[in-house]
């Protein structure tokens, strides 16, 4: 796998999982090869969480069955490659965090310029933020047994 600020991978979005992890058909020097991605530097809610189908469906409408260039980082404690994903010239990170759709996630996050996305979000009652007390996924994880 290529790793690396200027390492990019150009690929095909073949299946979103949630709101920040999805699926990429990847061109590799050996051919093709499928990919799983973290979106990096976000947390988006859970499926079962309040916003969680809105946000996978926002990330579908951004990526699904589109080019995307993936810029790996690193990879997670799952194997998958935490990468930033630009389709169709957006970046699935900070347009997750635009529309309030994810939360910046301070524990990784290199890019500080999703702060001010948020707060722009958070001041619009975008997305999660239009609940009164959104739950960041981080702390609704810890009350499942599931992960």
């Amino acid at each position: 796998m290529v790793t690396g600020s200027s390492a990019f991978l150009i690929c095909m979005v073949i299946g979103i999982a949630d709101g920040d992890t999805l699926a990429a058909r990847c061109e590799v020097p050996s051919g093709r090869e499928v990919i799983q991605v973290r979106v990096a530097e976000i947390d988006a809610p859970e499926k079962g969480q309040a916003f969680g189908n809105r946000s996978r469906q926002h990330l579908v409408e951004l990526c699904f069955k589109k080019p995307a260039t993936v810029r790996p980082q690193t990879t997670d404690r799952y194997g998958r490659t935490v990468a930033r994903v630009e389709c169709g010239g957006i970046d699935a990170s900070a347009d997750q965090v635009r529309a309030g759709m994810a939360w910046v996630f301070d524990r990784y996050v290199t890019d500080a310029t999703l702060y001010s996305l948020q707060e722009e979000a958070r001041n619009a009652q975008r997305g999660l933020w239009a609940d009164p007390i959104p739950e960041a996924p981080w702390r609704w994880r810890k009350g499942k047994s599931w992960r």
